[in-house]
């Protein structure tokens, strides 16, 4: 397998979010911006302080979906 094969297998593992999502989308509840974390495949919101979940490409917008960020997550943003 070449180096370009396994770029992308591993490309392809970690489903990637549309840019042009992020310029829609925004807090339910604050209604302020989202930050992609194609990592943890989340988008979070610093003012509300939550992680919304993004499952097979379609994020997760409700509060009970949602996870509470960190004092270390939210001093990344």
């Amino acid at each position: 397998m070449s180096d370009d094969e396994a770029a992308d297998t591993s490309a392809q593992s970690v489903p990637r979010l549309d840019p042009r999502l992020l310029e829609v989308l925004v807090c339910p509840l604050t209604k302020g911006l989202l930050v992609y974390n194609s990592q943890t495949q989340e988008l979070l919101s610093r003012k509300a302080a939550l992680a919304y979940p993004i499952r097979n490409g379609v994020p997760l917008m409700t509060a009970d979906a949602a996870r509470p960020l960190t004092d270390d997550e939210l001093a990344k943003l």
